[in-house]
């Protein structure tokens, strides 16, 4: 591979990675903001938001195979649907149902952590767990900002959010490059 073509390679990896993770960020958004506000376009959200976890397993074929791409795609649509059951148990304070569902989130960030650090040596599982678990903490402020009606501090939060995510990328990307240049 020459340089040029590396130089490439390496800013579609970069490029894909970052607007996966950022579309994660922002259909996550929408859906507290369409499920708080009992919004009618809920569903669609929805549906676009665990179409994501389709466009990651396609960029996860192109370097580990179907079967790991398959299993990732299980591991994030089980973190959507976590975080649904999340956000609608928040929103009627169920409290022992949203402490089951942020156990089941946590475990899934664990499992997303340990599959990652397996498919690729460059991968840390305690760097990635805690990053997903920050991400995991900050995502919840914001749902609860939202459920508040604090949206000064809601905006503030998707902020940070929006930084943490790039950092998710940036890790996710550098593994991949490193591991296949």
């Amino acid at each position: 591979m020459s340089i040029e073509e590396k130089c490439k390679f390496k800013q579609e990896i970069i490029n894909t990675s970052r607007t996966l993770w950022g579309h994660h960020t922002k259909w996550m958004r929408m859906l507290i903001i369409s499920n708080i506000a009992n919004l009618p376009d809920l569903n669609l959200i929805s549906q676009r938001l665990n179409k994501n976890s389709v466009y990651f397993a396609n960029e996860i074929e192109k370097y580990y195979g179907k079967e790991k791409a398959d299993t990732f795609e299980k591991l994030l649509l089980s973190h959507l649907l976590i975080s649904e059951m999340l956000i609608e148990n928040l929103k009627i304070q169920n409290v022992q149902a949203s402490d089951e569902c942020r156990r089941q989130w946590y475990e899934n960030a664990d499992d997303i952590a340990r599959f990652l650090s397996a498919i690729n040596v460059h991968y840390n599982e305690h760097e990635w767990r805690a990053m997903l678990y920050d991400h995991l903490f900050l995502t919840e402020n914001e749902l609860l900002f939202r459920l508040k009606g604090d949206y000064e501090s809601e905006i503030s939060e998707y902020d940070v959010i929006d930084s943490q995510i790039l950092r998710i990328a940036d890790m996710m990307s550098d593994g991949i490059i490193k591991q296949f240049i």
